[in-house]
């Protein structure tokens, strides 16, 4: 037990100093290139870059999983990201940043997967709910805490880098003292193989496909608001430093409220919270729109943290009620493969919305979104009956 709480521990640091990286990358680059002039659908597309590398390195992960265990996946991931965030100041050019944002990408998922996995194997299924929002809780706080460190751009404009890349190899280096596990050691596992893995993420998709779109949707928010909204709120004359602040209280709004929410999901059923929250989480973000005070949208993000901040855990956590052990692997790649193809959409569509119909359309865009995926949350959830041991 000391042992497995150990090793919980491990992983949530772990994915917390992962969520600071990203943090600080959506916010950072945009500000940078928008100080260079570069246009804001330039920008958004190149934010894509981490979640292009995530899907290009989905359909391969689960056979070396498999294969090696865990840990060594988290150890390649880690490397790899450590690697590229030191590379950035080297060379300001707007191909090589794309491709550390490649290389950021898959060794981000490598990690996320990888440790969301083990997570989700260890967990009892009474706890997993809370064990989940509590792994989403740290990723949320080193997330809240990385736009914070583009402050340090006053100092020198490659410092963030550096020290953001100091802390991942910090990270990396305590995955060394956990003992490596298989996948579902005591479960048949199938072919390992890429049409293998093809067939299994079949078998997930007609088996949870209703858990797929909290990921995606959280996925177009999060990078929208991270790396769109510093564009939306500099050109409205909002401060860099308060833009920063508007878009932590989202994080902040989602670290305090997640693992409660997780455990209202474990009572409730993740299949009756979360057509709830994105539907008021739509609301919030409609009205978001007609305000115009700093003080007041930290409030406003901050209301939506809470409603919407736990929408990937969620889904995360839906997903594993729905599927048996030996297909968690393959569901948790179609997790991250969902949230990252929202996180391609996120960036680049609001930055070319925003660009032909100006910033508003930022908050109208968002609004639209959350509505339909409350109608198909709110509908697909008929007929089918929750898995909820």
């Amino acid at each position: 037990m000391k042992k497995d709480r150990f090793k919980f521990w491990i992983l949530t640091v772990v994915v917390a100093i992962s969520g600071l990286s990203q943090g600080l990358l959506l916010p950072l680059i945009s500000i940078i290139f928008e100080e260079h002039g570069i246009s804001a659908g330039i920008n958004g597309f190149h934010a894509t870059g981490i979640y292009i590398g995530v899907l290009l390195v989905s359909p391969f992960i689960e056979a070396p999983l498999h294969r090696f265990g865990y840990k060594p996946i988290i150890i390649v991931g880690g490397g790899i990201v450590a690697l590229a965030l030191l590379l950035f100041p080297l060379w300001f050019n707007l191909y090589f940043w794309f491709v550390l944002r490649l290389l950021i990408g898959v060794g981000d998922h490598m990690l996320h997967f990888s440790s969301q996995t083990w997570i989700g194997a260890m967990s009892h299924p009474s706890k997993r709910g809370r064990n989940m929002a509590v792994y989403g809780l740290f990723f949320s706080l080193g997330f809240a805490i990385g736009p914070q460190l583009v402050n340090l751009m006053a100092i020198n404009v490659n410092l963030p880098f550096f020290i953001s890349g100091l802390m991942v190899v910090i990270a990396w280096g305590l995955v060394w003292f956990l003992r490596n596990e298989f996948v579902a050691e005591s479960a048949v596992i199938r072919e390992i193989s890429f049409f293998g893995s093809l067939r299994r993420f079949s078998d997930v998709f007609k088996l949870a496909w209703i858990a797929m779109i909290p990921p995606f949707v959280y996925g177009i928010l999060e990078t929208a608001l991270n790396a769109t909204f510093p564009i939306v709120g500099l050109r409205d004359g909002i401060p860099q430093a308060m833009v920063v602040t508007i878009i932590s209280s989202f994080s902040v709004g989602t670290i305090l409220f997640q693992v409660p929410i997780g455990i209202l999901s474990d009572r409730m059923g993740r299949g009756k919270v979360l057509p709830l929250f994105v539907g008021i989480g739509a609301v919030v973000f409609f009205v978001t729109a007609f305000v115009s005070n700093s003080f007041v949208l930290i409030g406003m993000f901050f209301v939506l943290g809470i409603f919407l901040g736990s929408m990937y855990s969620l889904g995360l956590s839906y997903m594993t009620d729905l599927t048996p052990l030996e297909l968690l692997p393959a569901g948790n790649i179609l997790v991250g493969m969902s949230f990252s193809l929202g996180s391609i959409l996120g960036p680049s569509v609001s930055g070319i919305m925003i660009g032909l119909f100006g910033n508003d359309v930022f908050y109208f865009v968002i609004t639209g979104l959350l509505v339909l995926a409350f109608i198909a949350l709110f509908f697909g959830k008929k007929g089918r009956q929750e898995k909820i041991v």
